[in-house]
């Protein structure tokens, strides 16, 4: 069993973020930062998290897909010969090392040949004229074979190859699948193993949940797959489901569109995903009342209304509905916080949803207003003035 730390995609990402600011005391020390692998399943989002950490943190992002390169100087940069030219400057003797194709160049400078020579790795394209601070993803790397993987290992233990190196505040990444024998890679030994921190990423409803409403997916489709969690599989992974659910979204009413969303579902996500998504929609699931328009429409009636309707089958309350909708609600919230300034109408609508006693069960109102203060509370403050949401914050 190899050593490595289960995460979802919130905790990956402040797994790595503690990498980068803890490498950067390593150097500050004069030390090699640290490397760290992150491993999953296809389609899980290893790359996008890591993507994501970069524009936050604000850094330089590089990806080199080892799958997809054949020569190994695009990994490490071609060896080119350099000649040593001198030149009087006075007392003092200049000495430099220059490429044969400048030569001439500097012999017109009054330099002149020493009759040394060496050969050196020019820095390959993909880090040439970059700065300081960035994030070096090496992805798929146990799919190259072993010339670009001991590469990969020297650059991991120096930051260099050979004649060129890495600027200061860069990171290494290197993202994989697992070697279970359900992918095509080359199991690496432990000498390669222990020369870096393995993270394995696991799939979380939640964390998808948040990225999918931050990235504009169909509300429609993010209610559904937040009502079956359980299809996400190796074979029907969240990059398929989401092309799946791409794929669809410019039908504004699916009921009318099922032949069609059979033949895509089928083609992408496979049968038995596609008949539970066609029994959601003939159950009407999909026409949900649209998180925003409980947080925005000014007609409260109404949109209580709506949400009772929602979470109600008659005299029955749907705990799944529910959770769904305050799963919705409080994404819906921290998205719109994000980019948009949060006015006393929409927190006194936040306060209505908690305090009002016939919409949602006491734990999901504990679950969203929780979820929303902390979140973001520079913009929802003003919910903390609310005693009955204080005392929920609280408990």
């Amino acid at each position: 069993m190899s050593n490595q730390i289960n995460l979802n995609t919130d905790e990956l990402k402040d797994f790595v973020k503690h990498i980068v600011n803890n490498n950067r005391y390593l150097q500050n020390e004069g030390k090699i930062p640290v490397a760290c692998s992150v491993e999953g399943e296809a389609g899980i989002g290893k790359t996008s998290a890591i993507l994501q950490v970069g524009e936050e943190l604000g850094l330089n992002v590089v990806k080199v897909n080892l799958a997809q390169i054949e020569e190994i100087g695009d990994l490490t940069g071609f060896p080119m010969k350099e000649f040593e030219v001198v030149k009087k400057d006075g007392d003092k003797t200049i000495s430099k090392w220059v490429p044969e194709a400048v030569m001439n160049t500097y012999i017109q400078a009054k330099y002149m040949p020493s009759g040394r020579k060496h050969m050196v790795h020019a820095a390959p394209e993909w880090i040439e004229g970059k700065g300081e601070g960035g994030i070096l993803i090496l992805d798929d790397y146990t799919r190259a074979d072993q010339r670009f993987l001991q590469a990969c290992m020297e650059l991991i233990d120096r930051q260099k190859y050979y004649s060129w190196e890495l600027p200061k505040d860069w990171h290494i990444i290197l993202t994989t699948n697992p070697d279970n024998g359900d992918y095509l890679v080359n199991s690496i030994d432990t000498a390669q193993k222990t020369r870096f921190i393995t993270a394995n990423l696991e799939f979380d409803i939640d964390c998808w949940a948040r990225w999918a409403e931050a990235s504009g997916i169909d509300g429609r489709c993010i209610n559904f797959l937040l009502l079956h969690p359980e299809l996400v599989t190796k074979s029907t992974n969240a990059r398929s489901i989401t092309t799946f659910f791409n794929s669809i979204s410019s039908f504004d009413n699916f009921e009318d569109n099922l032949p069609m969303i059979q033949m895509i579902g089928e083609g992408s996500v496979g049968p038995e995903f596609t008949t539970l998504f066609n029994m959601f929609i003939n159950n009407k699931l999909d026409k949900l009342v649209a998180p925003m328009k409980v947080l925005t429409d000014t007609d409260w009636p109404t949109v209580k209304g709506l949400l009772r309707k929602a979470v109600y089958d008659g005299d029955e309350y749907r705990a799944d509905i529910g959770s769904i909708m305050g799963t919705r609600i409080l994404n819906t919230a921290l998205a719109f916080a994000q980019s948009n300034t949060i006015k006393e109408p929409f927190i006194n609508r936040v306060k209505s949803l908690i305090n009002d006693e016939d919409i949602f069960t006491t734990d999901i109102k504990y679950f969203v207003i929780r979820g929303i203060v902390n979140g973001n509370k520079a913009k929802f403050q003003k919910l903390l003035l609310d005693p009955q949401i204080v005392q929920m914050t609280i408990q």
